[in-house]
């Protein structure tokens, strides 16, 4: 025989299905009870491994999730109850299975729809091997102080409201969970509260009865009263009926059956459940109630009555010694969780980030304040993207454009450049395209590709400062300082390089002033006649026409360009555009199968054999 104690303050569960509401619920009414431990020891969630974060109290935990159930409970031997969370469609197996593992005792089924015919299947099972079944198409139970099933009794202000957080006296079953919810209530307000409570589900074929859990309640010592539903539909109700005239209940039994008002409704009326329809007069609600009462229930004139029925078994029992009294614990207070704080205007917490460049809060992200589409179908580039997103601007077209230019001619420029050349090698070393590109990009420094702001720095001072361009190299030759974007190891005067030339161009025809361009020209005038290699270099030229962008523009001030070229804006450029290349390399190698690499040793140089010297 099932033992009358299904939970106690020590019950641990398996949560079939991550109900991330459903847990938290729970975890929040074991701190409530003042647990040890939280009430939930695993989840399992098909097919996959992990980690539930989860709050008990004020502390955060983590929850074991496991891809089946068998593992969940071989490594959880002290949980014996698993609440069903799966689909109508996997509740049949899973609770099959749930059976079948020797340390589960009682299985909650949460689904509606259960076939009647793999219900009844379950019932016959559970009946062999002395288990318990709660449900299918239940919301669950709850011991008061100990131990509560998913979302039953609702939230943690309902629990407290309802005095669940510590045990009363009273014993409660009904087939409704909805019920259930309003009864705890009603229990709390006409006694010193509940016991247990269980909803046994309002299909037709139920894992447990409501007299299976009358019976369990007449057995507990610690149940005083019982209080039970009962809907119209069915024959359940008269095994009540038979239990009482045995003998077998002899504590106060508070019932009502529910569904009077059929009787002057047109036809069968199903009243929610798919066991709440009377197809006879047996099976009415009236009937039911007539005959419990004569059996010796306590049966409300209505369920307007119920609460007053059970004060006045509550009031008996207590005068007569039966029901002691018991000391009102207080709760400890629940945390409130962030997110509600929040929307209530509870809190109010500073932020670790800012963001003034896009939102992605809205129906639709934006980049500003400017929706993502309107840049697509709007006919805009992605110069318009760079301006909004890096300069937080609107740039004319012509600077737009100019971006793109970039971007298109300093894409890529050959493998043998240290960018490249780093991508290859690891590309060849068998890594990924995201480690390959970042292999490359990190190459980008000072001597290759990240020489556009260091231009645009020096040149900008030396042009606001009025230097002639004769004394800007002979000042940056008595720092020892070599100047950035001047200089090319195989372009010259003689051999330009043809990414000048074209920036050079568009900027003459579209800019609305070069000043800086024609200021760094001088400067290579000076310096090509010392060396004709001492041309300005792409990254020179960038540098400087980007000056005469946001001058000529008219939307940048001069502190804005200050910050610009103080915060290194104008390598970003460098690295995306060379970002193009360096993945094209990638998957160039990727392409043609490239083995690893290895240097050739007759292009090292070695000297160990002489000491290094």
């Amino acid at each position: 025989m099932m033992d009358y104690e299904l939970f106690t303050k020590d019950t641990k569960s398996i949560i079939y299905g991550l109900q991330t509401n459903a847990i938290q619920r729970m975890l929040d009414f074991d701190y409530a009870c003042r647990r040890e431990v939280p009430s939930v020891a695993a989840i399992v969630n098909p097919g996959r491994r992990g980690l539930h974060k989860a709050f008990f109290g004020t502390d955060e935990i983590l929850i074991p999730i496991y891809p089946n159930l068998k593992e969940a409970a071989s490594n959880h031997r002290d949980a014996d109850v698993v609440v069903n969370f799966a689909s109508f469609r996997s509740a049949y197996p899973t609770t099959m299975e749930a059976l079948d593992i020797e340390s589960i005792r009682t299985v909650v089924i949460i689904a509606e729809g259960v076939p009647e015919r793999r219900a009844r299947e379950i019932i016959a099972k559970a009946k062999k091997k002395n288990k318990m079944v709660i449900g299918p198409a239940t919301v669950g139970g709850i011991r008061a102080g100990a131990f509560k099933i998913g979302n039953t009794a609702g939230t943690i202000e309902n629990i407290i409201e309802s005095k669940l957080h510590r045990p009363g006296s009273v014993g409660f079953v009904s087939k409704s969970g909805g019920m259930s919810n309003e009864m705890y209530n009603i229990i709390a307000r006409n006694t010193d509260g509940l016991f247990e409570g269980i909803a046994i589900g309002g299909d037709r074929f139920p894992g447990s009865t409501l007299i299976d859990h009358i019976l369990r309640f007449e057995a507990n010592p610690e149940i005083k009263i019982i209080a039970c539903l009962g809907e119209v539909g069915g024959l359940d109700e008269y095994q009540i009926v038979d239990a009482l005239k045995s003998g077998k209940i002899t504590k106060p039994l508070v019932i009502w059956v529910t569904g009077t008002c059929a009787k002057v409704l047109p036809g069968e009326v199903q009243f929610g459940h798919a066991g709440a329809m009377a197809g006879s007069e047996l099976e009415s609600a009236d009937a039911k109630n007539a005959a419990l009462k004569e059996a010796g229930a306590i049966v409300p004139e209505s369920f307007d009555d119920y609460g007053e029925r059970l004060r006045e078994v509550y009031e008996r029992l207590k005068n007569e010694g039966v029901i002691p009294d018991r000391e009102e614990i207080t709760p400890p207070p629940i945390p409130i969780d962030y997110n509600t704080a929040v929307s209530e205007g509870l809190v109010r917490k500073p932020t670790n980030f800012i963001c003034t460049i896009s939102d992605d809060r809205g129906e639709e992200a934006t980049y500003g304040n400017t929706p993502i589409s309107e840049f697509v179908e709007g006919g805009k580039g992605i110069g318009d993207v760079i301006g909004m997103l890096w300069f937080k601007k609107e740039l004319p077209p012509y600077a737009t454009r100019f971006i793109e230019l970039v971007l298109m001619t300093i894409a890529d420029h050959g493998p043998a450049v240290s960018g490249a050349h780093n991508t290859i090698v690891a590309a060849r070393a068998g890594k990924d395209l995201v480690s390959s590109l970042v292999s490359g990009v990190l190459t980008i420094g000072p001597r290759f590709g990240g020489a556009i702001n260091d231009a645009a720095k020096y040149f900008r001072d030396a042009y606001n400062r009025g230097l002639k361009p004769e004394a800007f190299v002979r000042e940056m030759k008595q720092k020892n300082i070599n100047i950035p974007g001047i200089g090319h190891r195989i372009k010259s005067v003689q051999n330009p390089d043809k990414r000048v030339e074209l920036l050079v161009k568009y900027a003459r025809e579209t800019f609305p002033s070069t000043e800086y361009l024609d200021y760094a020209l001088q400067v290579e005038a000076v310096t090509t006649a010392k060396k004709n290699n001492l041309i300005l270099n792409v990254d020179g030229c960038i540098g400087v026409l980007f000056l005469d962008l946001m001058k000529s523009s008219g939307v940048f001030t001069e502190e804005e360009i200050q910050e610009v070229v103080d915060l290194g804006y104008l390598n970003g450029l460098f690295v995306l555009g060379r970002s193009i290349g360096l993945i094209g390399h990638a998957l160039d190698q990727y392409r043609l199968k490239e083995r690893l690499y290895r240097h050739p040793q007759d292009d090292i140089l070695y000297l160990a054999r002489e000491g290094g010297k």
